[in-house]
């Protein structure tokens, strides 16, 4: 599973837990961006595990999708494909355990 982290070390290290908030989609204007298959991990809903970011039309951001596991391109968050986003949504459960190191 290939993913990207925040740009600048934005992602904030450590254990944390699965939380409540998950979704299908969500577009924030203050960022210009949205994404598909959210699922929180800190702050509820402020750091998400989703797919590649979209534009205000839902569509993704080839470039952004490009550097999948390439190189850090988030504002904090961590990006995945758009499966593997959906594949974590369906399957990972409330108050499962995340190290990110």
């Amino acid at each position: 599973m290939y993913a990207s982290t925040g740009v600048d070390n934005r992602t904030p290290r450590g254990t944390y837990y699965i939380q409540a908030e998950r979704g299908y989609y969500f577009y924030s204007a203050k960022q210009a961006e949205g994404a598909y298959y959210y699922v929180s991990w800190l702050y509820h809903g402020v750091y998400l595990f989703h797919s590649v970011p979209t534009d205000s039309q839902g569509n993704y951001i080839q470039s952004v999708a490009e550097d999948l596991g390439k190189r850090p391109t988030s504002h904090g968050c961590i990006h995945l494909s758009v499966a593997d986003a959906k594949w974590f949504y369906q399957n990972i459960q409330y108050g499962t355990k995340v190290v990110i190191d």
